[in-house]
């Protein structure tokens, strides 16, 4: 990938986040109205914050898809290619079950309900996502796409999880969902121009 499409893959990846920052934030505040605006001015700079918390969604995002592609480098060269994919589904399920079950039973969470809806929410798109990318790929895109959709991205998103604020862990999720699901898709297309040329 040269340096040239991977900037374009970030600016791309950085509108897609600040878009999805201002139809979360949008939507919640529709849906909640926590935020009391105290005159037109704040009601106008609101859309401008929620962008700019977009694109900082989007670089984090960016990190952990390069982080994700170094590891899958890695192990593709340490393991053959299909136990690499074995070791892909392990930790994918090890971190639905951190989501779904390991913070409640072990952590003493108190929020069960909550975090089966966050790994159901999160399991449907990496599906669709999946589905979409093995039909513009092929069948050997499937675990990859699902273990970054999913284990990558649980992985971004503990941190949000710790504060226990509802509101903040959807105004992370959308965004950085949208931003994941943007930068996998892709990625297959930035690789084919590149041989290409």
């Amino acid at each position: 990938m040269s340096l040239r499409k991977w900037a374009r893959l970030f600016w791309k990846t950085m509108l897609v986040g600040a878009v999805a920052a201002v139809v979360a934030g949008l939507a919640l505040q529709l849906a909640t109205g926590n935020i009391a605006f105290k005159g037109a001015v704040d009601m106008l700079i609101y859309p401008l914050i929620l962008l700019g918390y977009g694109a900082l969604v989007s670089v984090y995002s960016q990190l952990g898809f390069f982080a994700y592609l170094t590891l899958n480098y890695i192990g593709i060269g340490v393991f053959r290619r299909k136990t690499w994919g074995y070791i892909q589904i392990v930790l994918t399920v090890l971190a639905l079950m951190e989501l779904m079950f390991l913070r409640t039973f072990v952590g003493n969470e108190q929020n069960l309900v909550w975090d089966l809806t966050i790994a159901i929410s999160i399991f449907v798109v990496a599906a669709f996502v999946s589905y979409f990318k093995v039909k513009m790929t092929n069948i050997n895109a499937l675990i990859p796409t699902m273990f970054f959709m999913l284990a990558v991205t649980i992985l971004e998103i503990i941190g949000v999880l710790k504060i226990g604020e509802n509101n903040a862990t959807v105004f992370l999720i959308i965004p950085l969902l949208a931003c994941n699901a943007y930068q996998i898709l892709m990625l297959h297309k930035v690789t084919q121009e590149e041989k290409k040329s």
